[in-house]
């Protein structure tokens, strides 16, 4: 049997997914949530075999950097990227942090499982169409394992005021959030600025988007 969780912030999705699973004898879903943080206790207390994970989550962890630490901490659990997305950032960076498949929402329930089993065996998971992406990008003489830019070098608190920034929140709505002084938010935010070389808050949209970060629709 392998044992999957769910990340999704959307109910009815993680609901419809959870069906498709449990009707088959092969599958036992042990844990779902909406949030990134959430996403990486569940991976430590409930050590799940795959981690189907949505790219854009709520709150100050998206499903790339809840993907990177999930990673790095607990390799044991396998992360499926699980978006509507099919933009070569997104998949050279999950593929770089260590996701060991990239599944788009559009698959069929087949495909959903195929993806499941493959990872769970150990090898890698690409949609076609994503599978075409990556094809392109490494034909066109970039590596999956280019050098990143000044955004690794954010600390995972710097990341998660990055990405509220991006989403709209004041200095103040952040320092409340993550239960820190706002004081510190603003440091937090001049730091940002300064490592990623931005002067506006329209640039840092922009940057976020690019960084998958947030989605380009904004939602």
């Amino acid at each position: 049997m392998i044992r999957v969780a769910i990340v999704d912030d959307h109910d009815l999705l993680r609901a419809g997914l959870r069906a498709i699973l449990e009707q088959d004898p092969l599958f036992q879903v042990v844990g779902e949530t909406g949030d990134g943080q959430e996403a990486i206790r569940m991976a430590a207390a409930l050590k799940p075999d795959v981690m189907l994970m949505d790219v854009h989550l709520p709150g100050g962890l998206g499903g790339l950097d809840a993907t990177e630490t999930i990673a790095k901490d607990h390799p044991e659990v396998k992360v499926i990227i699980l978006t509507q997305y099919e933009n070569r950032e997104y998949i050279r960076r999950a593929i770089r942090i260590g996701a060991r498949g990239y599944l788009l929402k559009s698959s069929v329930a087949s495909q959903l499982k195929d993806a499941i089993r493959t990872v769970h065996a150990g090898q890698r998971y690409l949609h076609p169409s994503v599978a075409d992406e990556l094809v392109d990008l490494v034909t066109g003489g970039r590596s999956i394992d280019d050098t990143e830019d000044e955004y690794d070098r954010l600390t995972p608190r710097e990341k998660q005021v990055f990405k509220l920034l991006a989403e709209g929140k004041t200095s103040r709505e952040i320092s409340t959030y993550l239960t820190i002084s706002l004081k510190t938010a603003m440091t937090h935010r001049t730091n940002i600025m300064e490592k990623l070389r931005l002067h506006t808050r329209a640039e840092l949209i922009r940057y976020a988007i690019r960084k998958a970060v947030i989605p380009v629709d904004g939602v």
